[in-house]
Parts: C-alpha cells; sequence; structure tokens
C-alpha cells in the first residue's frame, strides 16, 4: 500500500512558483522558530525545578501552561486568520511567543514564569494551523504529502538548534539573560513573516463542497476515518511530551550535567528530525499503517531500554528513540489531507493539532502526578505501555484510508 495525497485538481494560475516558494519558505522557517521555542522549555525545566524548589507535578504544570494554551487556542487562530488574513496573525502569534521569553528571562517567581509560559503558548498557537495550511493550499494534488512531510521536518530543525543554541549560551551566562536574547528572535522573524508571506487566494469549493472522503460519509472511510487517525495522533503526542518533559530527569538521576542534558535532547531532537523525513518516505513506500506498527514498537521498546541502563548507552539510543518517537507524527499528519475536503483543510489542521498538542499539553501535568506517587521509573513504564494502544487503532484505520484511495 502507497500513500498518496488527495487527488485533488492542480493548484490554480494564482497560485504561482513565486508564491509556492515564499509560502514554503515561510511556513518552513515559522515551524522551526516555534518548534525551537516550544522544545526550549524542556532544558529549563531542571533549571526552572532548582530555582523555584517545585515537584515534578508543578513541572509538568509548566509544561502544560505553554503547550495547553498552544493547544486550545488553535481552532480560534485559524478562525482569526480567515478574517484578518494569515500573514498579520502568523506574524503577531511569532511577535507574542518573543514576548513570552522575553518576560520568562525577567521572572522572579514562579506565578511571573507562569504568565510568560501562558503568553508564549497563546503566540504559538497560530504556527500550525496557519503554516500548514499555507503548505496545504500552495501544494495541492500529490505533491502536498511531501511538501507537508518537509514542513514537519523543518520543525525539528527548530528543535535541535534551539535547545543547543540555549544550552551553550547557558555555559557562558545566567538562564535570564539568554531567553531574553532568545525571545528577541521572534521578533525579527514576525517582520519577515508578515512582508514574505504570500497572499493565496482562498481554496475553491467544488460541487457540494466534498471530496471521496467527504462524500463517503456512511462508510467507515468517511465516518471514522478522520476520528481514528486524531486518536492515534492524540496518544501518540501524549507519549512523546511525557517522555521529552521527564527524560532530563532520567538523565539527572543518572550523573548527567546541565550542558549534556542539552546535548541529549539535541541528539533526540536531531533522531526525530531524521524520523519525520525518512518516515515520510518510508509511509509512501510500504504504507501509513506498516509505518505506524513500526514507529511505536520502537518507542516502547526505547523508552523501557533507557531505564536499566547507564548513561553513556542512554546518549547512544536516544537518536534511535527519537527517530521513532516523531516518526508517527509524520505520517499520521501528513495523512489529515486525504481525510478532508479541500476547503476544509485549515479547520481540520486546527481540529488535528488542538487534540494532538491538548493532549501533548495535560499528559506531562497527569504523568508528573503519578511520577511523584509512584516513581519516576513506573511512571515511564506506564507511558511507554499506553502507547501501544495506538496498534489497535491503526489496524481500523487501514480500511478508512483504503476506501478514499479506491
Amino acid at each position: 500500500m502507497t500513500v498518496a495525497a488527495p487527488s485533488s485538481a492542480a493548484p490554480p494560475a494564482l497560485v504561482t512558483k513565486l508564491d509556492e516558494r515564499r509560502a514554503f519558505g515561510v511556513a518552513c522557517g515559522a515551524h522551526a522558530l516555534h518548534d525551537g521555542y516550544t522544545d526550549l522549555v524542556y532544558v529549563m525545566l531542571p533549571i526552572w525545578q532548582k530555582e523555584f524548589t517545585i515537584s515534578y507535578a508543578a513541572i509538568g504544570l509548566l509544561r502544560t501552561c505553554f503547550s495547553g494554551t498552544m493547544a486550545a487556542l488553535q481552532i480560534p487562530s485559524g478562525l482569526l486568520s480567515e478574517r484578518f488574513g494569515t500573514a498579520l496573525v502568523l506574524a503577531v502569534g511569532t511577535a507574542l511567543v518573543g514576548v513570552g521569553y522575553c518576560v520568562a528571562g525577567m521572572s522572579t517567581g514562579f506565578v511571573m514564569l507562569v504568565v510568560a509560559l501562558l503568553l508564549g503558548g497563546t503566540g504559538a498557537s497560530t504556527q500550525h494551523p496557519l503554516a500548514s495550511a499555507l503548505v496545504a493550499r500552495a501544494f495541492s494534488g500529490p505533491r502536498s504529502l511531501k511538501a507537508l512531510g518537509t514542513y514537519n521536518f523543518a520543525g525539528d530543525i527548530g528543535k535541535m538548534t534551539m535547545p543547543a543554541a540555549a544550552a551553550l549560551l547557558l555555559a557562558l551566562m545566567p538562564w535570564q539573560p539568554v531567553l531574553a536574547m532568545l525571545g528577541l528572535l521572534g521578533f525579527i522573524a514576525a517582520v519577515g513573516i508578515y512582508h514574505l508571506t504570500p497572499r493565496l487566494p482562498d481554496e475553491p469549493v467544488h460541487a457540494g463542497g466534498e471530496n471521496k472522503a467527504s462524500a463517503a460519509s456512511g462508510s467507515r472511510g468517511g465516518r471514522f476515518g478522520f476520528p481514528l487517525l486524531l486518536s492515534i495522533g492524540v496518544i501518540d503526542s501524549a507519549t512523546r511530551m511525557a517522555f521529552l518533559t521527564f527524560l532530563p530527569f532520567v538523565l539527572v538521576s543518572k550523573g548527567a550535567s546541565l550542558q549534556l542534558i542539552g546535548m541529549a535532547l539535541t541528539l533526540v531532537f536531531a533522531g526525530g528530525a531524521v524520523g519525520k523525513f525518512v518516515c515520510t518516505f518510508i509511509g509512501a513506500r510500504i504504507g501509513v499503517i506498516p509505518t505506524v506498527y513500526l514507529t511505536e514498537g520502537l518507542t516502547t521498546a526505547g523508552i523501557i531500554a533507557i531505564l536499566p541502563l547507564p548513561l553513556e548507552v542512554v546518549l547512544v539510543l536516544l537518536p534511535i528513540i527519537g527517530v521513532a518517537l516523531n516518526g508517527t507524527s509524520s505520517v499520521v499528519y501528513g495523512s489529515v489531507p486525504e481525510l478532508v475536503a479541500p476547503e476544509k483543510r485549515r479547520r481540520a489542521f486546527s481540529i488535528f493539532y488542538t487534540g494532538t498538542i491538548g493532549s501533548g499539553a495535560v499528559s506531562p501535568a497527569i504523568y508528573g502526578w503519578i511520577g511523584d506517587g509512584i516513581g519516576l521509573p513506573t511512571m515511564l513504564g506506564i507511558v511507554a505501555g499506553l502507547c501501544l494502544i495506538t496498534l489497535p487503532l491503526a489496524t481500523l484505520l487501514k480500511p478508512a484510508l483504503a476506501s478514499v484511495r479506491a
């Protein structure tokens, strides 16, 4: 079975090659910066725990402040873009993330840090629904899946570079000025986004407003395809965010320094970048469902494996875990356009990201509370076990995907 983007018509002439390049560049750049900001939180969590003397549950809550706000405002961000345009809303959101990190750099207490993360999450809510819809609009037809996969890969470039840059800067100066400096990047990027984003025409609504996936509303593909896809994404995101939130504390328990934690996270994100990029093509080669089986199985095995192993071996395994940890999202995310009519994609992406980012926002707080009660290793074992729920869901998704390609 192969993965193909929805067989829609070629993009209208108004979407020029220059528009395509600008849309792709803006979307990939915004994704890299926003994902870098999002995952910078992981580097800061051990520092904030020491600075403010907080529990695992409070650590999870800090992560939830950023990602929960980001998740909750995905759909409103999409609606705002319909009224005010993608360029303006995405630019303002990018600047607001920068404001959040500048405020975090001035934080003198836990409450102020919470406010900073809420501001950052608000701004970050604009990127995924708007930038992904921009790519899907500019690259209609068979090129959509690969373009979205490459856009997805760009986010992992930010995940690698931002934590690595922060770790290097933290070796030279206190954490407050480091966050303020990185926050200023948001203002610079916002100006570029506003001026470079092409003003593309809206997707035309076809007769009946439906494609094959939505027209077959009485079939499993029409009624359950997107919800099943979303469910897999929700569980996968919850697993990934919980693991990344508490990985630094596993490394601390094995004797890792702050700089080594930053390097370890970079190794995970580097593997994740490779995973998102490569798994897009693996999915096109062997199919979405076998790819989900492969990546989720390896994710479970990897999380369990690092618990008893020494630090040196864990560092070797982290890039491999990163490949598996992020590989699922590429094929799941890239399949959204197959199950949604073209004119409904912006809102579908908003719903998809609300669910996936929302689960990733809630899971660290829940698992942190569990970890306070039963210990970190046992809690991560539960995280790994629940990841396997994606396998039967993927089996149910198989006929849904087949129906839209029939």
